[in-house]
């Protein structure tokens, strides 16, 4: 399997667990989004953050309105927030989403999500 397989099957698995809790009609359902690739290798920075941006925006989506009307937003939209992009940068598994979760979140945000932090990303 090539790098560039290895890492469209990470973020495609990302992309699988990006959901989050809402409530429609007294039903509690899950939203999940799909966070599209396309055009982009996750092997290079920019398109890294380009990636990355996508997943905050599903994990802002998916905990506010899901994409449609009659959902009412999780009751922690933050705690939510914090829990779908925690949980698609743990699936991913690359350094470079990390890197990047790291620029806003603690080392102790990441461990509490599972992430696993490379010595050379944890260590700047």
């Amino acid at each position: 399997m090539s790098i560039k397989t290895t890492v469209l099957a990470s973020a495609a698995v990302a992309c699988a667990l990006l959901t989050g809790a809402a409530v429609a009609k007294d039903y509690k359902v899950k939203v999940a989004i799909h966070v599209s690739t396309q055009g982009l290798d996750l092997t290079q920075p920019a398109d890294a953050q380009t990636f990355y941006t996508r997943l905050e925006h599903a994990a802002y989506v998916v905990c506010t309105h899901g994409n449609r009307v009659d959902l009412v937003p999780a009751d922690d939209e933050k705690r939510c927030y914090e829990k779908a992009l925690g949980e698609a940068i743990r699936a991913a598994k690359m350094p470079l989403l990390t890197q990047i979760y790291l620029e806003t979140h603690t080392l102790q945000d990441a461990a509490a999500r599972g992430i696993e932090v490379p010595a050379q990303v944890a260590s700047k």
